[in-house]
C-alpha cells in the first residue's frame, strides 16, 4: 500500500478536481467555470515544483489541476460558445501574471529581525516563488498556444460532430492535442537545463500520460456539466 501512496493521493486528487468543477459550477453558474481558470493555473505553478515518482516515472505534481483547465473551457464552449471560452483563457493569463509579480514583488520585503517564524516562511517562500518567473513564461507560452488550439479545435471537431452523442469526441480530440502542444512547450522551456536530458523526456511523457488520462477521465463531467446546463438550477441564482 506505501509503494502506491503517490498513486492513490493522485487519483483522489483527481476525483477532488473534477467534484469541485461541477460543484463550483452548480454554486455559481458560468462564473463558477470561470472562476475555475485563474484557481487552476495559480495551483497549477505552484504545485509544480515538487517532483514526485508516479507509476515508476519522475512527474510533477500540478498536472491534474491545470489539466482541468481544459475541462472548464470545452464546457464553457459547449454550453456557452467559444467568446466565453475565449475570455475564460484570458481571464487565465491575466491571474499567472499577476500572481507573478505580486509574489516577486513580496519577495524584496525584509523579514522581521528576531522573528524566526517569520525568517522560516520568508525562506520557504523565496524557495518555491524564485522559480516562479522561468515556470511563469514557460505556462504563460504553453498556455496561450494550448488553451487557443483547445478552443479552436473544439469548434473545429464540433463542425463535424455535432450532435450530443458525439461531445466526447470533440472534447477528447482538441484537449489531447492541445495537452500535447502544452506538455512539449512547458517542459523544454521550464526545465531544460535543469535536468539532464533523459530525465527531461521523462517528465515530459509523464506528464503528457497524466495530463492524457485526466483528459479521457473527464468526459463523464462534460456530460453532467451539459446536463446542468440544460437544467439551469444553479443554486446562487
Amino acid at each position: 500500500m506505501k509503494k502506491m501512496q503517490n498513486e492513490l493521493l493522485w487519483l483522489a486528487m483527481l476525483l477532488a478536481n473534477f467534484l469541485l468543477i461541477i460543484f463550483a459550477y452548480k454554486l455559481f453558474g458560468k462564473w463558477g467555470l470561470i472562476m475555475w481558470i485563474p484557481v487552476s493555473v495559480i495551483v497549477a505553478n505552484i504545485q509544480v515544483v515538487q517532483t514526485v515518482k508516479l507509476f515508476g516515472l519522475a512527474a510533477t505534481l500540478g498536472n491534474i489541476v491545470y489539466a482541468t483547465s481544459f475541462l472548464v473551457t470545452d464546457i464553457l464552449s459547449e454550453n456557452y460558445g467559444k467568446q466565453e471560452a475565449k475570455k475564460a483563457v484570458w481571464i487565465g493569463f491575466f491571474s499567472l501574471i499577476s500572481m507573478t509579480l505580486l509574489m516577486n514583488l513580496a519577495l524584496y520585503f525584509k523579514p522581521l529581525e528576531g522573528d524566526e517564524f517569520s525568517l522560516i516562511t520568508h525562506e520557504a517562500t523565496s524557495t518555491i516563488f524564485k522559480l516562479m518567473p522561468r515556470i511563469a513564461v514557460a505556462s504563460l507560452i504553453a498556455y496561450l498556444l494550448s488553451q487557443r488550439h483547445d478552443v479552436w479545435a473544439f469548434h473545429l471537431w464540433k463542425k463535424r460532430f455535432h450532435k450530443e452523442n458525439q461531445l466526447w469526441l470533440r472534447n477528447n480530440l482538441s484537449t489531447m492535442v492541445s495537452q500535447l502542444i502544452d506538455s512539449s512547450v512547458f517542459v523544454f522551456i521550464a526545465f531544460y537545463g535543469v535536468f539532464e536530458t533523459a530525465v527531461l523526456f521523462e517528465i515530459f511523457i509523464t506528464t503528457y500520460f497524466l495530463k492524457w488520462i485526466v483528459a479521457a477521465a473527464d468526459t463523464p463531467f462534460v456530460y453532467w456539466a451539459r446536463r446542468i446546463f440544460k437544467k439551469g438550477s444553479y443554486w446562487m441564482e
